[in-house]
């Protein structure tokens, strides 16, 4: 395909999408009014599900199929990277040497590490309650692990980073949320429908459907993603060499 054809589909594609856009932004409500249809209805649809935080309610059940696909383009970029910064015939794998770290910096990392944690599983956990969620909580709680790193040296970062293991946390996260929304098939309605689970008392942990499933779900995707695509990163910058020693 020759560079004219390329731009020519280029101006055509881009053309019907502003065409698509500008026809959808005609036809939105007025700026500063009082009249929001679908915000409206989500938070209908929220608080007939017992769902305290409006966001996560739009994202793991009113358009829970939308944030499926947003997690599936995370597990492939995961997969893109291991690919790509896998060790190759020409490379080989040299122990970093530990390197000498200040003591604030030390004392200040390994003091925040279990507070960054606690912080990431809370705002996981109350995704469906409070603003936060799975997304936000997973990267919280996958570099919380990194101030190992900082504060004492890559060996200790590798102790609590079995790479393997995160790698198979990501694939079950993965499957946990497709294997929700399969359950809302079995039960006789639609996919990723939130119908399996009783909604619970409003604004508890319990509450919600399916909402905290998803949530925990994409909150533990999420987290094992970043740090495998951290510990691929920081292979080739740390550990992995060139065979001529660069």
């Amino acid at each position: 395909m020759s560079r004219r054809v390329r731009l020519w589909l280029l101006a055509v594609g881009g053309t019907g999408l502003a065409t698509l856009f500008v026809a959808a932004a005609l036809d939105l409500p007025a700026f500063g009014g009082h009249r929001h249809p679908y915000g409206d209805r989500a938070v209908h649809a929220s608080l007939a599900r017992h769902t305290a935080n409006v966001i996560a309610s739009v994202n793991f059940d009113q358009r829970a199929f939308d944030t499926l696909g947003e997690m599936t383009i995370l597990f492939a970029a995961v997969i893109g990277c291991v690919i790509l910064l896998r060790q190759t015939r020409d490379e080989y794998r040299d122990r970093p040497a530990p390197e000498k770290v200040a003591s604030p910096v030390r004392r200040h990392a390994l003091l925040v590490l279990p507070v960054a944690l606690l912080t990431g599983l809370y705002v996981i956990a109350h995704g469906q309650l409070s603003p936060g969620g799975g997304f936000q909580g997973g990267v919280v709680a996958a570099t919380s692990l990194h101030l190992l790193y900082l504060g004492a040296d890559y060996r200790a970062l590798e102790r609590v980073r079995p790479v393997g293991l995160y790698e198979t946390g990501d694939a079950i996260a993965t499957s946990a949320y497709v294997v929700t929304g399969l359950a809302g098939l079995i039960g006789g309605t639609a996919f990723l429908a939130n119908t399996v689970l009783p909604y619970g008392t409003f604004n508890t942990l319990s509450s919600g459907g399916t909402v905290p499933l998803l949530n925990a779900a994409v909150g533990m995707e999420v987290a094992c993603a970043v740090v495998v695509l951290l510990a691929r990163f920081l292979d080739q910058a740390v550990e992995i060499e060139e065979g001529n020693g660069k």
